[in-house]
């Protein structure tokens, strides 16, 4: 007899249920705290599972109650949301998408990994995989941005980091696919707001993203908060057991995200605590995170025949068996059991520095005003993000909430410690006093350049932060005004810095500014990230994973839109267009300027016509006529120009990179398989569709700067 089939014939319901709990936990000066509970519950073995402890010292005494003290010896599954990382922060999921490096996104999670279970931990909340296209939402900050097939890489990316290729290896831990699915078409962009989307876009956009992770093994998912379409996706049969368990074959364990089970009572579907633990456990729900809603309402349902015993022993297994492959049962303290060494986290902070400075992206430079030149003696540092260390670290900065991080101050002077750097914040982030505004914009007299530090605090951006108008806070704006017309008037450039978990809407800053960079929020090494792209250490490289609106009212925008009967004509008054803005985007998805610049010709595309099973070969020349040694982004995108469904204009398919020196040429070289040209026909069902495809290769998604050549599938 198995392990997991000796304990399933002597455990109790309630230590079968208990198995099915997660519970909140803490750790104070008097020792372990559980959330509505008392740690007896883990020696009775009715709470199997807790989130939010840290620490290898308080996990391990919690583990210890559980496998030295209670009656089956069943190791705790404990788990804590490591974002964009542990303790030592890297950007926000956001900017760490702009990237575009596969290896780099398994870097850095595998770096999480390799800390958090430093501290004992065995499973991460993470990743988030929410293609998000509208930036009013604020856990935009957590995810990929607007586009599906990336999102696709960075699933598997990140679940081979944090999973590693042996799961029960002690620097491995369980990830968790979330949060399943389209939580990012909120209405409105509002936190917990319903979702109503078309089945195209749910399994277009959406879907893909957890299909990938699925693929890639990920060990647990968790369902999103809100409904689909009307029925709350912590419930949702046809897509949690049809489509996630039945056709995607996924067998590992499914957890609720926080209280959610509880919430299918003011979600409408559910009348009490018994019914919404009913639904859940239908839907293929494992874990009740929070709500307590198994342990008090299933043995209700069971007696009532509402559920049976064989459904319950089902998310048993499942939970037990990942507590298995975790080595947990073997041995429960593997996670955690030697201190890292002080070496370890150096290289792990010089990784977070590098990683940081990539995903800078530079979206506008005027007169090549960066890189600072190296003769500059005085540089004048304003605005309320400038010296703001701890809004460097982002929205959710799980373990690293006390780690030190580097301001812009602080890292402009360690980077130019003979420049005479002067500092004013202006204004508050979100105040409405402007009386240091005049001093602020007087400190610019006498400067070579103005760095100004603009933005939204961190705890702006990430979950229950949604902004129906996501431009500049408080009077920042004003301060913007008033520097950059002193500094004007002066002569000096000015290099706006904005730091958000969104793109933000900013046209007036985009169009007054030298140049302008979208710094997110970069973690604790962003003061030396920004220090070294605007000292020229770096050329930058990072691109906009999502679309910048020139107005709030575009939202949502992004590039893979559907044609229209009748496109934007300014000669034609009926036409889809609006009356006072522009329809595209301030900055095309996929823009990011360089210290180079670089010319694409010669686009070769083989073979011209196309069977599914064969594969494309694709190549562009570029040279770099700029001035600097610098990295090109080079983005493959597809269009067909003619279906039996309408296609979005564009659509990614791969990219790039090629690093060249002021003159040098080169050459990228890209494969498609044909296969990926598969769409949803009609009737929503896979489709080689034979026709002519374009295929575009450039720097952006921006139509006028890519280069293109016509294919046929036959």
């Amino acid at each position: 007899m198995s392990r997991i089939d000796n304990l399933m014939a002597r455990m109790t319901l309630a230590e079968k249920l208990g198995q099915l709990t997660m519970t909140a936990s803490s750790y104070t000066v008097t020792g372990p705290v559980i959330a509505g509970d008392s740690t007896q519950s883990i020696i009775d073995g009715t709470i199997g599972n807790l989130l939010n402890m840290v620490g290898a010292g308080p996990v391990h005494e919690m583990q210890r109650l559980a496998v030295e003290k209670s009656r089956l010896r069943i190791p705790l599954l404990i788990g804590l949301d490591i974002i964009h990382g542990h303790r030592t922060l890297f950007p926000i999921p956001l900017a760490e998408a702009g990237v575009f490096d596969e290896n780099l996104w398994e870097r850095t999670a595998r770096e999480a990994a390799r800390e958090g279970t430093a501290d004992g931990l065995a499973m991460t909340f993470a990743p988030m995989l929410d293609v998000s296209r509208d930036p009013r939402w604020g856990r935009t900050a957590e995810g990929p941005g607007e586009d599906s097939w990336l999102n696709a890489r960075i699933a598997q990316a990140k679940v081979r980091g944090f999973q590693g290729n042996d799961l029960s290896s002690p620097e491995a831990m369980a990830a968790c696919a979330k949060h399943f699915v389209a939580y990012g078409g909120v209405t409105a962009g509002r936190e917990y707001a319903a979702v109503d989307i078309s089945e195209r876009n749910l399994r277009e956009v959406y879907l893909p993203g957890f299909a990938a992770a699925v693929h890639a093994g990920v060990a647990t998912l968790m369902p999103a908060f809100t409904d689909l379409n009307g029925v709350p996706m912590t419930a949702h049969i046809p897509l949690l057991r049809d489509w996630l368990r039945g056709e995607m074959g996924f067998d590992g364990v499914i957890v609720s995200d926080y209280n959610a089970i509880a919430e299918l009572i003011k979600h409408g579907v559910a009348a009490d605590l018994v019914d919404a633990a009913v639904l859940a456990l239908k839907a293929g729900v494992d874990i009740d995170m929070m709500a307590d809603a198994y342990r008090k309402g299933l043995p209700i349902a069971l007696e009532q025949g509402r559920v049976t015993i064989e459904e319950i022993d089902a998310s048993v297994r499942r939970v037990l068996r990942l507590k298995e492959q975790l080595g947990l049962f073997d041995d429960p303290y593997r996670r955690g059991a030697t201190p890292e060494p002080a070496a370890v986290v150096a290289r792990r902070h010089a990784l977070a520095r590098d990683v940081a400075r990539r995903a800078v992206v530079m979206l506008k430079n005027e007169r090549d005003t960066l890189p600072l030149s190296a003769a500059a003696k005085a540089l004048c540092v304003i605005g309320p993000l400038a010296d703001a260390s701890t809004e460097m670290k982002g929205p959710w900065w799980g373990a690293g909430e006390h780690e030190p991080a580097i301001s812009v101050l602080a890292g402009l002077r360690a980077a130019l410690p003979q420049t005479d750097i002067r500092h004013a914040p202006g204004v508050a982030i979100e105040s409405d006093d402007e009386s240091g505004i005049e001093a602020a914009a007087r400190l610019c007299d006498g400067a070579d350049a103005v760095l100004l530090c603009l933005g939204e605090r961190a705890t702006m951006s990430g979950e229950a932060a949604s902004r129906a108008t996501p431009a500049l806070p408080g009077r920042q704006q004003a301060l913007a005004e008033a520097v950059m017309a002193r500094a004007h008037a002066l002569g000096i450039p000015v290099v706006a810095i904005l730091f958000s978990g969104r793109p933000l809407v900013v046209p007036w800053l985009s169009e007054h500014a030298d140049a302008l960079l979208a710094a997110w929020f970069l973690g604790v090494e962003a003061g030396h990230a920004i220090a070294d792209v605007v000292t020229g250490q770096v050329s930058p490289v990072g691109r906009t994973p999502m679309s910048w609106p020139r107005a709030v009212g575009q939202v949502p925008i992004f590039y893979g839109q559907r044609p229209s009967g009748r496109p934007m004509n300014p000669a034609d008054y009926f036409t889809s267009k609006y009356q006072d803005v522009d329809n595209t985007p301030l900055y095309a998805f996929g823009h990011g300027l360089t210290y180079g610049r670089f010319s694409y010709d010669d686009l070769q595309v083989a073979p011209p016509r196309v069977r599914e099973q064969d594969t494309l070969k694709i190549s562009v020349s570029l040279r770099n006529v700029g001035a600097r040694e610098a990295e090109e982004t080079v983005f493959l995108f597809v269009r067909a120009k003619v279906s039996r469904v309408t296609r979005p204009l564009l659509e990614l398919k791969g990219y790039a990179k090629l690093r060249l020196k002021p003159g040098e040429a080169g050459s990228v070289d890209l494969e498609l398989r044909a296969a990926e040209l598969r769409l949803l026909g009609p009737d929503l069902q896979p489709l080689f569709e034979t026709g002519e495809v374009e295929i575009l290769v450039g720097p952006s998604a921006e139509q006028t700067g890519l280069l293109r050549q016509t294919i046929e599938l036959c």
